[in-house]
């Protein structure tokens, strides 16, 4: 139920940081979440999310975010078990696959207690930086973590339902912040590391597809989408990694 990651052959510089590697079966974009997209949302242009980013390893996608002119930030499963050569990043388009820019990546990290679905975390820096205009910005990123009720916003190419095929167009979908011990009931693993969002009732999420992208709360993350059971299931929210408290691994990885 994963939604994706990556591995370089680095040499690991930092505590807690491991170099880039593989896709692990699990995480929201393994299993039938190859190509996914929001479920329950409506087409945007990337002009109103300048950060996010289409990523590619070999024939699989996820979604990614700038945080610098040279940095993205994703989720460990969609680039995990990749070699840098396979990845490629295309930012400044709402259009799958096409128009914008592309940038190859030079190196990256996974969180060094990266373990399926915790800590599920990466960063990837870019050979060729990225030139801001109004297509193409950073995102902020949270230091404190939104509390639950909280409206927050999920943007990607994937899946408009569990299985389905990749949107060609950006969407996005509007979701509330889930108390985590709500969550936890429903999946029985869900760590400080990790949040929910979603709406009573189901039918808006992010899905397949969707792996690595962004969950913002006006232009500031809060989230990167991990993974989930089905896609917009009643009592089963998106679980996102959870940037406030793995800001610290961000600055200590990418100094950004």
């Amino acid at each position: 139920m994963l939604r994706t990651c990556v591995v370089v052959l680095l040499v690991v510089a930092l505590c807690g940081a491991t170099p880039l590697l593989r896709p692990t079966p699990g995480i929201r974009q393994w299993r039938p979440r190859v190509d996914g997209r929001i479920v329950g949302g409506s087409a945007v242009s990337i002009s109103q999310y300048p950060w996010q980013l289409y990523f590619t390893m070999g024939n699989y996608m996820c979604g990614a975010s700038i945080i610098s002119n040279t940095w993205a930030l994703s989720a460990a499963h969609c680039v995990d078990g990749y070699s840098t050569s396979q990845m490629l990043l295309r930012a400044g388009t709402s259009t799958r696959g096409s128009g914008g820019t592309t940038h190859n990546i030079a190196s990256g990290y996974i969180h060094g207690s990266y373990s399926d679905p915790d800590y599920d975390i990466a960063v990837v820096q870019v050979s060729n930086a990225f030139s801001f205009n109004s297509n193409v910005q950073a995102v902020g990123l949270t230091s404190s973590e939104p509390s639950a009720g909280t409206s927050v916003t999920v943007t990607g190419w994937g899946a408009t339902s569990s299985g389905g095929s990749a949107s060609n167009t950006l969407l996005a979908v509007n979701v509330q912040i889930i108390d985590r011990n709500t969550c936890n009931g429903s999946y029985g693993y869900i760590t400080s590391r990790m949040i929910c969002a979603g709406v009573s009732g189901g039918g808006k999420d992010s899905c397949q597809g969707d792996s690595g992208g962004p969950l913002v709360t006006g232009s500031t993350q809060v989230g990167i989408v991990s993974f989930g059971e089905g896609c917009g299931l009643a009592n089963y929210p998106g679980v996102y990694a959870n940037v406030a408290n793995l800001r610290s691994w961000i600055q200590q990885a990418t100094g950004v």
